[in-house]
């Protein structure tokens, strides 16, 4: 589903180094040869990388306190980049000197802040400019854009979604089915994986669109889902979804910035996404919306702000609403200067290095982990008699980001207090699962190596005890 795709697979790529070093291919040397050949290894440089003594679970009897943790959390919260001190400072003090002329002056003015960064989310979605907002917080502009595109009838009421979907997800969608009067039993239709399986098969979310797509209003899915790491394919889920008549959307949160994406190309409907994950803006940074250019002048904000009204005629205070056509008339306020900040240094950086370079890194680090885990914890090699590793995630790389998803023969909580014990920051999650993810803006091939020797070191021990 995504391209370009690298010449050649992860664990041949290693294979083929360690041929090259006349190494073994879990050596270290295979690690440091794959950080000499990244050429995005520079944009580790960027980022502020957290240290082993600021860590609050941190056992220094374990660890040298001034090495850099093991960050694999970028599924959660991306690290700051160096810029965004910078850019704040800058509106701070232009705050700070002028006060109310700051809204008209400077790189960012502030009454068009938004605007002003919007251009540098066009290639990470895959989209134009004016399908692009930059605005609120995700589950707001889950519940504006539902407000507009789920329209049930009689015939035509269901919101198909994943069973696991993300809490913020599933409750949107309920409170949608409620708002409008309906049970939520009946209207809210969860699709399920197999008996004994992890993931949903693309065939049995095609299916249920096939067979039940007449009684479906909108189809909403996760564009990456956030346990399993599963990447869902999005365009053919739009086409089918389109061929019986829904609107079809997407929750991109563990998507952008991680995987490549071609919304305005694929034909989805709307979507949205928060910016502080692989986007690296912060906590609670400032999240973004889409809406396709085909519905500019169908489809309409059901509640409208002042900063939906063009910007030309804003000022009148006449209040005759103009209305900005498409996404941009959907946002409310005016936007909020200090969480632009940190997302236009990150966004930068991005621009810099590219979704595809960034993919095609991210393909063989996650590969190299995979490769790595297979070695030390495939249930296959019983003879090695360590605890056993399974990855949940799919492996094959267009069904998959940067996350893996672990879990374990032995409990997991053991697990991921040992390894918070020696700096390696991932977090776990109900009911089984540790999540990894190293992320390609900053992780190195180096990381993906120190991990594994602490990870099995760890695993020894609790074999042995």
């Amino acid at each position: 589903m995504m391209e370009p795709w690298p010449l050649e697979l992860p664990a041949d790529t290693v294979r083929r180094i360690a041929a090259e070093l006349n190494c073994d291919p879990i050596d270290e040397r295979v690690a440091l040869r794959l950080d000499e050949e990244d050429k995005l290894s520079h944009f580790r440089d960027c980022f502020y990388i957290p240290k082993m003594r600021d860590l609050p679970s941190i056992d220094l009897s374990l660890v040298n306190e001034d090495d850099n943790a093991i960050y694999f959390l970028g599924n959660s919260l991306g690290l700051q980049p160096k810029l965004v001190r910078t850019y704040l400072e800058e509106e701070l003090d232009k705050w700070a000197k002028m006060g109310a002329y700051g809204h008209d002056v400077g790189k960012r003015p502030w009454i068009i802040g938004d605007e002003s960064i919007v251009s540098l989310m066009k290639d990470i979605v895959g989209a134009h400019e004016k399908e692009i907002a930059l605005m609120n917080a995700l589950t707001v502009n889950l519940h504006l854009l539902l407000l507009s595109f789920y329209k049930p009838t009689p015939k035509r009421h269901k919101i198909l979604l994943e069973a696991k979907a993300f809490p913020s997800d599933h409750y949107a969608i309920e409170s949608q089915i409620q708002l409008h009067g309906l049970d939520v039993e009946k209207s809210m239709r969860m699709i399920k994986p197999r008996e004994g399986e992890e993931t949903l098969r693309m065939e049995d979310i095609l299916e249920v669109i096939k067979e039940e797509g007449d009684s479906i209003a909108v189809i909403l899915f996760s564009g990456l889902h956030f346990y399993t790491g599963q990447l869902f394919n999005i365009p053919a889920i739009t086409k089918a979804g389109h061929a019986k008549g829904c609107f079809v959307g997407f929750d991109l949160a563990h998507a952008v910035g991680n995987v490549e994406l071609r919304l305005h190309d694929w034909g989805v409907d709307f979507a949205c996404w928060c910016s502080y994950k692989y986007l690296n803006s912060g906590a609670g940074g400032l999240a973004g919306a889409f809406i396709h250019e085909k519905h500019v002048h169908t489809i309409k904000p059901a509640l409208v702000g002042w900063f939906g009204h063009e910007l030309s005629t804003r000022f009148n205070m006449d209040n005759k609403l103009q209305l900005i056509p498409g996404v941009n008339g959907f946002r409310i306020s005016n936007p909020p200067i200090l969480l632009v900040c940190s997302l236009h240094a990150s966004l930068e950086i991005f621009q810099q290095a590219t979704m595809a370079a960034l993919r095609r890194k991210s393909i063989l680090l996650t590969g190299y982990l995979e490769y790595m885990l297979k070695h030390y914890h495939n249930k296959d090699n019983p003879a090695k008699k360590r605890p056993i590793v399974n990855i949940i995630t799919p492996s094959r790389a267009e069904e998959r980001g940067c996350q893996l998803t672990l879990t374990f023969s032995i409990p997991k909580k053991s697990v991921f207090k040992e390894l918070e014990k020696r700096g390696v920051i991932c977090d776990k999650r109900e009911p089984d699962g540790i999540r990894v993810a190293p992320v390609p803006l900053y992780n190195s091939f180096h990381d993906v190596y120190k991990f594994i020797r602490l990870l099995t070191s760890i695993l020894d021990s609790t074999e042995r005890n």
